[in-house]
């Protein structure tokens, strides 16, 4: 893998690809920047020129106020890309939240893919996770650890379900990140026969009107602010995680407060936060499917940041696969897990 250490850098602050002169997910502004996804941990403002999905770009629009029309700024599909500097760039499906992509990259005969955040399981908000074969594979790790294996999607919105037929007098508050998770969760439900008007807390109201526009169909969504107490009785309530246990949630009828994270797994964090019903939804791939997806890609060699890279990289090592942690800086582990 001498070759690709010549012509791209991994730096604390993202990944420099020498010969096309740009970043990928750079934390901090610069000329020209591939991007991943929508989350603030991998998207900004203030780049020269942004190179993304058109659901990304769209995302970046609402929440960075990056204007998408701009002709500095390229929008791509599956499948499509561009070039420059003699490297072929193309964009491929992700599974981590709506318009997410994987970067793959083609130069000098050799392959590289970023993935930035990914999840194999199925979700009925974007598009599968696509396997790329590669030389070299750029792994996210955020529950790179054996302890973090993801129960059934199905069987956490059944446990949700269940809970609020219990106690009809009660709603119950879900804390769900405002991109990806909150549509996640309110589509998985429709999957599961929950036709009922779904409350929530203004803060996602324009995240799923985006996700509605491109074709995400979410049902009848009630604004919690232009309802009665009463009528939110028996009901499912959705809620950026800060609101869980501010002052706004005295407005619902004695809510049982849950959480959708990958990190309820723990659950000394759900104690932390004080959450009655910890649901293990995730937009992360798990330990077994992080493993299970390297030993497909089987590449030449695996890069590893964005989490508990030493589990993973000792994995590696135990199974023969070349492999390095990048350790890079400016990726929050608890944002939209």
């Amino acid at each position: 893998m001498a070759k690709a250490k010549t012509w791209i850098e991994p730096h604390s602050s993202g990944i420099y690809v020498k010969p096309a002169d740009l970043w990928i997910d750079p934390s901090r502004p610069v000329e020209r920047a591939v991007v991943t996804h929508g989350h603030a941990d991998h998207a900004r403002s203030d780049h020269g020129a942004v190179f993304a999905t058109a659901e990304t770009l769209a995302i970046m629009a609402l929440r960075y106020g990056v204007d998408a029309e701009a002709s500095h700024n390229r929008a791509f599909a599956y499948g499509d890309g561009f070039e420059r500097g003699g490297v072929r760039f193309s964009f491929h499906p992700a599974g981590h939240v709506l318009g997410s992509a994987q970067i793959l990259m083609d130069h000098a005969g050799e392959r590289i893919v970023v993935t930035g955040d990914y999840k194999r399981r199925a979700d009925p908000t974007c598009a599968p996770f696509e396997v790329v074969p590669c030389d070299i594979f750029v792994t996210e790790a955020t529950f790179g650890l054996p302890v973090f294996r993801h129960p059934p999607t199905r069987d956490e919105i059944a446990k949700l379900i269940a809970a609020v037929r219990a106690e009809p007098d009660r709603s119950v508050l879900v804390g769900a990140y405002a991109l990806g998770k909150a549509q996640r969760v309110i589509a998985e439900l429709r999957a599961a026969g929950w036709n009922a008007p779904i409350f929530i807390h203004g803060a996602l109201e324009r995240m799923c009107s985006l996700y509605a526009e491109r074709g995400v169909g979410l049902g009848e969504l009630r604004l919690v602010g232009e309802s009665d107490k009463a009528e939110m009785a028996g009901q499912i309530v959705l809620a950026p995680p800060s609101a869980l246990n501010d002052r706004w949630s005295r407005r619902l009828p004695d809510p049982v407060t849950a959480m959708a994270s990958g990190w309820m797994r723990v659950r000394q964090r759900a104690r932390q936060r004080m959450v009655e019903l910890p649901l293990v939804i995730s937009d992360h791939a798990d330990w077994d499917e992080l493993t299970a997806t390297i030993a497909e890609v089987n590449p030449q060699e695996t890069w590893i940041t964005h989490g508990s890279e030493d589990g993973l990289l000792r994995w590696c090592e135990l199974t023969q696969r070349k492999a390095r942690a990048l350790h890079l800086v400016g990726r929050d582990l608890e944002a939209e897990a």
